[in-house]
């Protein structure tokens, strides 16, 4: 199927490739379906797209390329509602990241992260009360040093970029702590 977003254009998005976010996120309950997206030039960032708002895409990254040792403990309704209790191989996590005009004064949240189960597709933005852990974690120091290190820019150069679903595989290392 075909998804009309307001940054991206139309994006070709498989059925297998949506993924449910049962309770909504924080401040969008009523979006319930996204599809992640990527540059098909390998940018870091990632972006959730909700499909029903076009207007409703937020960027993601990865935690651990700017917080070493960034590891979620996931409370017993949140790995029930994401069908983890014995799969906690298929968890990915995810932190979404402010862009400023000025990005340098980019920031995650790493105290309300994307946890996805790939297997399921499902997927919450869920709070971590007891892990302490800032809302608005500067970051641009540390992915200026991993991009140095990967050999890549942070904002790769192109003035028309193309924009792909991601396939959701299972294969992918998650970052939940294995025994919360």
């Amino acid at each position: 199927m075909n998804v009309e977003t307001t940054r991206f254009g139309t994006i070709d998005v498989q059925e297998a490739d949506i993924i449910t976010f049962p309770e909504g996120m924080l401040g969008f309950s009523k979006l319930h379906q996204y599809v992640l997206i990527e540059r098909v030039d390998s940018s870091l960032f990632l972006w959730l797209q909700a499909l029903k708002k076009p207007s409703v895409a937020f960027p993601l990254l990865e935690p651990q390329i700017f917080e070493k040792g960034y590891q979620v403990k996931l409370a017993d309704e949140d790995r029930k509602l994401l069908k983890l209790d014995t799969q906690l191989k298929f968890a990915k996590v995810f932190s979404i990241i402010t862009i400023p005009s000025d990005p340098t004064k980019m920031t995650a949240n790493l105290k309300a992260p994307i946890v996805l189960n790939l297997k399921q597709r499902l997927a919450k933005q869920v709070i971590l009360h007891d892990q302490d852990y800032p809302i608005r974690a500067g970051i641009f120091n540390e992915l200026q040093h991993h991009c140095a290190a990967a050999h890549k820019p942070i904002f790769p150069d192109n003035e028309a970029p193309t924009y792909q679903a991601i396939h959701i595989t299972e294969d992918l290392e998650g970052t939940i702590e294995q025994n919360a």
